[in-house]
């Protein structure tokens, strides 16, 4: 693959539950010669509910609160605790569908499937002790925004799904995906996960996950999402994607700097894939 190559993270450790093969590993990519300065945004905090403020009052039954969401008295920030309060008392539930569904897919799932065992064949191993369902809090950025996410991988820890954010079971397969081919580009290849040398192979992980995962084909984007563009939508979407998840790097400054990495970067990484013949979903 042309410069620069798929996504590239650490070595993982002998701890790590995604070991590598011995074969894997062989590209390297040389770091810019002035690697970008850190520039860390703020954390995002959990924002502590003010009935008075927010209009949402957990003392009162849920569907006292829902009412008055429905009737205009609670707040943007009141629903959103409304949302999490709701996200706790089902956490049980939630988690408890999340891995039926995940043994499901396992089981049955063309796509989860085949990266399983395409992460096998680089001695990796992916399976129910480190593929784990958790729900996840919503967090709320210096800006106001409501920080939300449906999965995650580690090197270090395996993959992370958020039951409490999953729709259904084809939401849950389009996560999934996602985080495997992240998993099967940190064995097959060297990747600097967080940017710390080159926010390019962040960049070209996302772009890839997101373009070989489903997430972004044209029914999810209409029936789920409401656009109805008829033209570059699949793109448009993998390219969103991609700049909204390298944004989430500590190194990155802006969506102006997301944006021009991932541009760097589209033409060689969209083109790339493995371990696919051609995108199937």
């Amino acid at each position: 693959m042309a410069t620069p190559s798929p996504p590239p993270p650490p070595q993982p450790s002998s701890s790590s539950p995604i070991t590598q093969s011995s074969s894997a590993a062989q590209s390297q990519s040389q770091p810019p010669s002035q690697p970008p300065q850190p520039n860390p945004a703020p954390l995002p905090r959990f924002v502590e509910n003010d009935p008075a403020r927010t209009g949402y009052d957990p003392s009162l039954k849920w569907w006292m609160n829902y009412f008055r969401i429905l009737t205009g008295r609670v707040t943007r920030e009141g629903v959103e605790h409304y949302r999490e309060d709701r996200y706790k008392a089902n956490e049980a539930r939630d988690c408890a569908r999340c891995e039926q569904d995940r043994a499901y897919l396992f089981k049955y799932s063309p796509t989860i499937r085949f990266l399983r065992d395409k992460v096998a064949a680089l001695n990796g191993t992916l399976d129910e002790t480190n593929v784990v369902c958790r729900r996840c809090p919503a967090r709320v950025a210096e800006d106001g925004r409501v920080v939300r996410q449906g999965g995650g991988f580690s090197p270090d820890h395996g993959i992370l799904i958020c039951a409490n954010e999953m729709r259904d079971r084809s939401h849950l397969e389009d996560t999934l995906a996602h985080e495997m081919v992240h998993a099967w580009d940190h064995l097959r290849w060297k990747v600097d996960w967080m940017g710390g040398h080159d926010l390019r192979h962040a960049a070209c992980t996302e772009i890839r996950a997101s373009m070989l995962s489903g997430e972004c084909r044209w029914t999810r984007e209409t029936m789920t999402r409401g656009n109805w563009t008829l033209t570059q939508q699949f793109q448009n979407c993998v390219r969103l994607r991609a700049i909204q998840s390298v944004m989430a790097r500590a190194t990155c400054r802006d969506d102006v700097h997301a944006t021009k990495v991932v541009n760097e970067v589209w033409d060689s990484c969209f083109a790339d894939k493995r371990p696919f013949e051609e995108i199937y979903r």
